[in-house]
């Protein structure tokens, strides 16, 4: 199922909470809302699924468009909230049946349902327990539980490991990676790790704007081209004059060796053997040649130290 947001806009008075993000999500992406907490995340998913209605903009799911289809739309979604609402006082078993009903699952596919729920969130020794008595981690799972049963084309899941321990983290990104076969995963966070084990996109949201949508492998290949060479007084200079390159900056000096960043016009994977075959005709030593790594935390730092300006 694709997904179009376009200009979603929330208002409250003079308070914009989200403020003009657009997006596509293509059918079985895995992808990741990453902001602070506070940035707007948590507003857009509660307009995505139609809890919210935004003051601005359309959110269209296939032909279907939210606001004159949202039922039909919610009946597609499963949607795991921020704090994940449960009643304490009934069973696993029993608050999953009552959920089921609600979506309108039909009797006969109630039971073969329900135990794939529990199983795929292993909650089956859980079941008959009262959700009151459950830990803060089995009760995460009940909300992932609900939010699958129905076997939704959408999940929309914010903060999905909130509340688990280490092991149970594990199990939950497996989960969700099993769950990304079937279904279009749009997942919440503010932690740089859950998105990097997860998703297979992300964008991030800084005071109620977009400010960046990237798949994270285009993320890791980097922008700039490292070289380990000799150090030379005139490398700057000769590096620079390689055709594609528009900046040169020195990046880690060694014993008669230094490292260099190159910018440049090309991709850094095509600059490499024209940069590669320059330096072995100056008869230097090349010690190591390859894209600068790009990671997801050095690319969130550089949007809070450029004020969140869109990239």
């Amino acid at each position: 199922m694709m997904i179009h947001v376009e200009h979603l806009t929330r208002a409250y008075g003079p308070l914009k909470a989200v403020d003009d993000v657009s997006f596509a999500i293509e059918a079985g992406e895995i992808v990741g809302l990453l902001g602070h907490n506070g940035a707007g995340k948590t507003t857009i998913m509660k307009m995505l699924t139609g809890f919210l209605e935004p003051t601005e903009g359309t959110i269209r799911v296939d032909d279907l468009e939210m606001g004159a289809d949202r039922r039909a739309i919610q009946a597609m979604i499963g949607y795991l909230p921020e704090n994940c609402p449960v009643y304490p006082e009934m069973t696993v078993a029993g608050y999953l049946h009552y959920q089921a009903t609600l979506h309108g699952v039909p009797p006969d596919r109630m039971g073969p349902l329900l135990r794939d729920a529990l199983e795929r969130t292993a909650l089956v020794d859980k079941a008959a327990q009262t959700i009151s008595t459950l830990s803060r981690g089995y009760r995460q799972r009940v909300g992932v539980a609900q939010a699958i049963l129905h076997r939704p084309g959408i999940l929309v899941l914010d903060e999905p490991t909130n509340g688990l321990d280490p092991t149970q983290i594990q199990h939950m990104r497996g989960l969700l990676r099993d769950l990304a076969r079937e279904s279009t995963l749009i997942i919440s966070t503010h932690i740089l790790q859950e998105v990097q084990a997860i998703c297979d996109r992300v964008i991030i949201i800084q005071h109620g704007r977009k400010v960046l949508d990237a798949r994270l492998d285009e993320l890791n290949q980097g922008r700039r081209l490292l070289v380990h060479t000799e150090d030379r007084r005139e490398a700057l200079a000769l590096l620079g004059d390689i055709e594609g390159v528009v900046a040169v900056e020195p990046v880690e000096t060694g014993e008669d060796a230094a490292t260099f960043a190159l910018s440049a016009t090309v991709p850094a994977r095509q600059l490499a053997p024209v940069v590669a075959a320059a330096v072995i005709g100056w008869g230097w030593n090349l010690y190591g040649l390859y894209p600068e790594a790009r990671t997801l935390e050095k690319v969130f730092s550089e949007i809070n130290l450029t004020g969140g300006r869109e990239q």
